[in-house]
């Protein structure tokens, strides 16, 4: 079983800045259109809405997100985490997300949501999955349960929802919008979103951040596209039993594996 320290790793390094540096990037880069760079997010997203975009009142988890994300960033620069092996496993990856987040959301203000959009947001959410990986086979303690587990969980499953519909967005933008049969891909996609969002649930053994975060963005797609077509309405009820099945098959495991150990 693989240890919960490091070797005496006590100095405060570049992966640890990183963390901090880009924590704070990503919260202070959608404010340059009060400066006059660019147009406001919520602008470029409207420009392209599609039948999956969330309702509006969904993005204001965006001030939970980065006070998680700042938790993270103050906790795994404390002198007292710094041989903590699971940490030194998550600051690169969160590094690279957080970053993402601020080149995403600098690009989009200056150009839309684009196919170059669509580049980024992935490339965000591959660093949250190999956090979460890291996360869901580590032994957290309650307190980097808070201040790691919560945080990163969170923003992984939001990222997985909005990765999505930025691809909804993006093929809108460049003119590919799907016609009357809009409502029914988009219905489709909402369904396999669920699907990958109850297997990452199993995987990662019951993650509750995760799933609530995703019920969430579901509860905001049909308040919104699902209130205007009846498809987006059954396949985000589709998504949520997906996802809350998920999360009992997940945390089963979980037990399971409790139990093994025990044995």
């Amino acid at each position: 079983m693989a240890t919960n320290t490091l070797p005496q790793r006590t100095a405060f390094d570049l992966p640890h800045l990183a963390v901090l540096l880009t924590a704070a990037l990503q919260i202070l880069t959608p404010l340059l259109p009060q400066i006059g760079i660019g147009e406001p997010i919520g602008s470029r997203s409207l420009a392209v809405r599609t039948s999956i975009t969330p309702a509006g009142w969904a993005f204001s988890i965006w001030g939970a997100l980065y006070l998680g994300a700042t938790v993270f960033a103050v906790y795994q620069a404390l002198p007292a985490q710094r041989q903590n092996a699971l940490l030194h496993r998550l600051r690169w990856p969160a590094a690279g997300a957080f970053l993402g987040n601020a080149l995403w959301a600098a690009y989009t203000q200056l150009y839309g949501l684009s196919f170059v959009s669509v580049l980024i947001i992935t490339f965000t959410l591959t660093c949250l999955i190999i956090a979460y990986r890291a996360l869901s086979n580590a032994a957290v303690s309650k307190t980097a349960w808070w201040c790691a587990y919560l945080p990163l969980s969170a923003l992984a499953a939001w990222l997985t929802v909005a990765t999505t519909v930025n691809i909804a967005a993006s093929l809108r933008y460049h003119g590919m919008e799907g016609g009357a049969a809009a409502p029914v891909i988009g219905a489709a996609v909402i369904v396999i979103a669920g699907l990958i969002a109850a297997t990452v649930l199993v995987r990662g053994r019951g993650n509750l951040p995760y799933a609530a975060v995703f019920l969430w963005a579901l509860a905001a797609i049909f308040a919104a596209g699902g209130q205007a077509a009846g498809p987006i309405a059954v396949a985000t009820g589709a998504a949520a039993i997906l996802v809350i099945s998920g999360l009992v098959a997940g945390y089963r495991r979980r037990v399971y594996a409790s139990d093994s150990i025990r044995g």
